[in-house]
């Protein structure tokens, strides 16, 4: 089975910066699509940002333009989210999610994967 795991949330004041990393294990060929999502207390869960396989493109909630960065590593099976200039409104949970080839029972197939999420507060 393929698991994510989600690493460097943490508290941090207004204007601070973080940097979110999320590794896939697991019998792995391929990641297509990877993610970042948030879901803030009471609200439902939303897109961050996104990148394509091989980072050929990028997409970001306009809220988070020109503040966060999405990139990956293919080689690590990670993607990152380098997130600057950070508000208050920012706090949430963040969530990574992958589109993943991967093998079981001896079968190549495609499947969504999230992790557990990673805490960021930002707080004064």
């Amino acid at each position: 089975q393929v698991e994510l795991v989600e690493s460097g949330g943490g508290s941090v004041q207004p204007g601070g910066s973080l940097r979110l990393s999320c590794v896939a294990s697991g019998n792995i060929f391929s990641i297509a699509e990877m993610g970042w999502y948030r879901q803030a207390p009471g609200r439902e869960r939303e897109l961050v940002a996104k990148i394509a396989a091989r980072g050929t493109s990028t997409n970001y909630a306009d809220s988070v333009k020109g503040r966060f960065t999405i990139s990956r590593d293919d080689a690590k099976n990670t993607a990152f989210l380098q997130m600057t200039a950070l508000k208050p409104e920012d706090t949430a949970v963040y969530f990574c999610n992958m589109f993943v080839g991967h093998i079981n029972v001896a079968l190549k197939r495609w499947d969504d994967f999230w992790g557990r999420g990673t805490r960021v507060t930002v707080s004064s």
